[in-house]
């Protein structure tokens, strides 16, 4: 499985394909981060904000690289569930990348800061710590929106737009406060309010913040693989 994610990854790097999704997250950093210098747990929040329709992005084309007798080549060999779990390792793997440099770059640049004086705003190191989070949980239902983008489900081009822009967007506009079914999205915007707030939620928020991304992440790989199975 390990060597099947190693050349799922070779192949997406050998073709370039990298290039568009990385640069456009690039740019993206650079917007947020160019205003001047922002306390870093919210700035990175809405750092994980903007990058969760890249990180779907990212794993949508790392998941197409391989040709489709080739996938099916790969399912034969390792098992079909050996083979989604090397996939999803390696739109994760290309993935954390981008991510490392969102959390790395703002730091290198000075563009996040700790608490001003006689401020409620948490520290420079639970800001960067819950911005980790963020990230890792945005990547988490990236990878899972990317996976139900892909071509081994949708078939076309354009199907794969589709479901790839329609999910973008309604993280956003479902993940507004007030929303009529917040549930139905992964909580990157309940997430960047409640690291927006100040002084901080519980600790206990963050945790359900984090078993409700992984839970639709798992959910959102669950119905990859099942739509897979007459598709590909």
């Amino acid at each position: 499985m390990i060597a099947l994610t190693r050349m799922r990854l070779a192949g997406f790097l050998r073709g370039g394909r990298v290039l568009a999704p990385l640069i456009t997250g690039l740019v993206l950093l650079g917007i947020l981060h160019g205003g001047g210098r922002s306390s870093a747990a919210p700035a990175y929040g809405y750092s994980a904000v903007a990058l969760f329709p890249v990180f779907a992005w990212l794993a949508k084309v790392v998941l197409d690289t391989e040709p489709d007798v080739q996938r099916r080549l790969a399912r034969i060999a390792v098992g079909p569930a050996r083979e989604l779990v090397a996939g999803a390792l390696a739109a994760a793997t290309a993935g954390l990348v981008l991510g490392m440099a969102a959390i790395v770059a703002p730091l290198l640049l000075g563009a996040v800061r700790g608490p001003e004086p006689g401020s409620a705003e948490p520290s420079m190191a639970a800001g960067v710590g819950l911005g980790v989070l963020a990230h890792v949980l945005s990547l988490t239902a990236g990878v899972a929106l990317g996976a139900l983008a892909s071509r081994a489900v949708t078939r076309t081009i354009r199907n794969g737009v589709t479901v790839l822009v329609t999910g973008a967007v309604l993280g956003v506009v479902l993940g507004l406060q007030g929303s009529v079914a917040p549930w139905l999205v992964p909580p990157v915007m309940a997430t960047a309010r409640a690291l927006a707030r100040a002084p901080l939620p519980s600790a206990g928020t963050f945790w359900l913040l984090s078993a409700w991304a992984w839970g639709w992440a798992a959910a959102g790989l669950g119905a990859y693989g099942w739509l897979r199975q007459g598709r590909s």
